[in-house]
């Protein structure tokens, strides 16, 4: 037997059971109807962007619509516990198909390299139709965002300026409702200030004129990748960009975009950060010049997977050099914007 045929007899056999390996693999995911829904490639992720079928003439095969990853549930062993190698990965899949004892994986650090001769094609067409959906969105002043974000208490007026990352377009393609919608977006940028990717908010207009998120299962989305990346909601005090923060500097990363604007309103001399999501918290890449970074977390339940990787966050940071605090809102409120809701009523 050739040992191509065998790697397509294993990718099969792993193929029939994505359910149980979709499961151990990506623990903080959950089943949703015949797919297997997680936030990432790392197994404390608990969102939604990435999708393995479970069911159907897809069976075993996944996409992480954030990053443009895509493949077979082997390609998936080595993403999650091999950062993308194949020989480990195949014997593990051998291991596991076979009931063997396997050891645990030691997960590489760091995100998967690049191939040697670029950037991965689709990744780039991913960023690009992304880039194309933010800059065609225009200033968010007299706009539904304006609307939405002062429903959640944030008053973009007292800020003194718009941060140049969001934007707004009244018609932003969503695949759940099928058809255009109005939808707040932010740039996903990189280290180096590179554009990575757009996050999209969905927004519906109510008849007593409120603007709330749209009634959609998915109304917040992001297009390209994010891993590693930010939306600069805040420059602080300094009022330089990332890559120029002065020496000792400190930062303020929050998962979401609201959460940022609060902490933004309520402690402008800081430079605020949104992670995007919980995961990617740990992953931020900031630079040397950063002395310490703030995790603004939520009042999630003691041993969660949401607990988990927080803690990954607080020890790759630590790791890097820097001090690290935790901020959160008192017990009983789900995070820091709940919390300034509060106070306002």
């Amino acid at each position: 037997m050739s040992g191509r045929v065998d790697i397509r007899e294993i990718v099969a056999r792993l193929a029939d059971r994505a359910d149980s390996l979709a499961a151990e693999l990506l623990p903080a995911g959950r089943r949703e109807g015949p797919y297997w829904r997680a936030g990432s490639t790392d197994p404390g992720d608990a969102g939604r962007s990435l999708c393995i079928w479970l069911q159907g003439p897809k069976r075993g095969e996944w996409c992480d619509f954030a990053t443009g990853e895509a493949g077979d549930m082997l390609d998936l062993v080595a993403a999650v516990h091999f950062a993308g190698a194949k020989g480990p990965a195949l014997r593990w899949a051998r291991d596991w198909l076979g009931e063997a004892p396997t050891a645990p994986p030691r997960r590489a650090p760091g995100p998967r390299s690049m191939p040697a001769d670029g950037p991965d094609p689709g990744v780039e067409r991913m960023r690009r139709r992304a880039q194309t959906i933010w800059l065609e969105g225009g200033p968010i002043p007299g706009t539904l965002v304006e609307t939405y974000l002062r429903g959640r208490g944030i008053d973009l007026r007292a800020l003194g300026r718009v941060p140049r990352a969001l934007r707004f377009s009244a018609r932003v393609w969503n695949r759940e409702a099928a058809c255009e919608l109005p939808a707040m977006l932010a740039a996903i940028a990189g280290a180096d200030g590179r554009f990575l990717g757009v996050h999209r908010t969905w927004l519906e207009l109510r008849p007593d004129a409120a603007v709330r998120k749209a009634p959609l299962r998915d109304p917040k989305m992001t297009l390209g990748s994010f891993r590693g990346g930010s939306i600069r909601l805040w420059r602080g005090g300094s009022g330089r960009p990332l890559r120029e923060a002065p020496p000792g500097s400190v930062v303020v990363v929050t998962e979401g975009i609201e959460d940022g604007l609060t902490v933004a309103l309520a402690r402008p001399h800081l430079r605020v950060l949104s992670a995007v999501s919980l995961a990617n918290m740990a992953h931020v890449e900031l630079p040397e010049t950063v002395a310490e970074v703030i995790l603004v977390a939520d009042n999630d339940g003691t041993g969660s997977p949401a607990e988990r990787a927080l803690e990954r966050a607080v020890d790759v940071h630590l790791a890097a050099g820097r001090r690290v605090r935790i901020a959160r809102p008192p017990a009983g409120v789900k995070d820091v914007n709940e919390l300034l809701l509060r106070e306002a009523a």
